[in-house]
């Protein structure tokens, strides 16, 4: 009975800790949170960027960069989205922040995939790459969860989202030199999104802060 107690307890209290956590955010303004989420979104790209290099060193074999899919073929690339700061600039904040959002859930599934593949990736720093990979998704993570509390302090569309499913499949290859370019394809999708990610809420900071 006494070990249901302190169960019930711990489960209250680690529910009530979410709801002050909640609260606590709800009362940042929208300038600081939109600080934060851009260094959240700097750092997922600035990752995202060093493993991308990480990867393609000497080890990469020079047939995966000619067999590469092409950027079209990205799961995310059906969506449309400003291809520059002048473009993003004539875009509502909600509009501009629901992208955000959206290429951002978009990646759940994928980089659950690559942090399954990179265990076991035949290149010698897939230790290191496998460790990368986990911190994109503590990143993002923690990321989306901070533009879901924004999207709520910026209206209905904010809050919308485009659903982009991942067809790719769990199996990123069988052979040595498939699993490197399907990996890496995979992950310079990322890259090019989280630059994206980064560059809207850029914006988006400094049209809050009014210096753009």
């Amino acid at each position: 009975m006494a070990n249901r107690k302190n169960k019930a307890g711990k489960l209250f209290m680690s529910g009530s800790t979410l709801l002050y956590m909640a609260a606590v955010c709800s009362a940042v303004p929208v300038g600081d949170l939109l600080d934060r989420a851009s260094q959240g979104s700097d750092t997922l790209h600035s990752l995202s960027t060093i493993l991308s290099h990480e990867l393609q060193d000497s080890h990469f074999p020079p047939i995966g960069r000619v067999i590469m899919p092409r950027p079209s073929m990205c799961h995310t690339s059906s969506l449309q989205t400003p291809n520059d700061k002048e473009q993003a600039l004539q875009v509502s904040e909600s509009d501009l922040l629901s992208l955000a959002r959206s290429l951002l859930k978009a990646w759940k599934d994928p980089l659950v995939v690559l942090s399954n593949s990179a265990n076991d990736l035949p290149h010698p720093a897939h230790n290191s790459i496998s460790n990368k990979i986990q911190q994109l998704q503590e990143h993002s993570k923690s990321l989306g969860d901070g533009l879901d509390i924004l999207s709520g302090k910026m209206g209905p569309g904010a809050q919308s989202i485009s659903f982009l499913p991942y067809r790719g499949g769990n199996d990123i290859g069988q052979d040595k030199i498939t699993k490197l370019t399907n990996f890496h394809f995979l992950l310079s999708c990322f890259r090019r999104d989280s630059h994206k990610i980064d560059s809207f809420l850029k914006v988006l900071r400094c049209r809050a802060a009014n210096m753009c």
